[in-house]
C-alpha cells in the first residue's frame, strides 16, 4: 500500500512456488514439503528496476523503501 501510494507498481510474479505448480506435478511435491520456498513466496515482491529507469526514478524507488522501512522498525 505504501509503495502503490507513493506511485510505484510492485508486483508478485511468482506466487506460486515452484514445487507446487502443474509442470512439477508428477514429482509428488506438497504444500509445506518446501517451507522456506513457499513463505518466501508469500512475502518477497518485485521493485521497478532495469536499464529503463532514469537515475530520478531509481531514487524514488529507493527513498520510498526507505521510508517504509523506518516507519516500520
Amino acid at each position: 500500500t505504501h509503495l502503490r501510494q507513493s506511485g510505484i507498481g510492485t508486483l508478485i510474479h511468482y506466487p506460486v512456488p515452484p514445487h507446487l505448480q502443474g509442470s512439477y506435478g508428477d514429482m509428488g511435491y506438497r504444500q509445506g514439503d518446501f517451507p522456506i520456498t513457499e513463505a518466501m513466496h508469500c512475502e518477497v515482491l518485485s521493485l521497478p528496476m532495469g536499464p529503463h529507469l532514469s537515475e530520478r526514478e531509481v531514487k524514488q524507488v529507493a527513498e520510498a523503501v526507505r521510508v517504509y522501512v523506518e516507519k516500520n522498525q
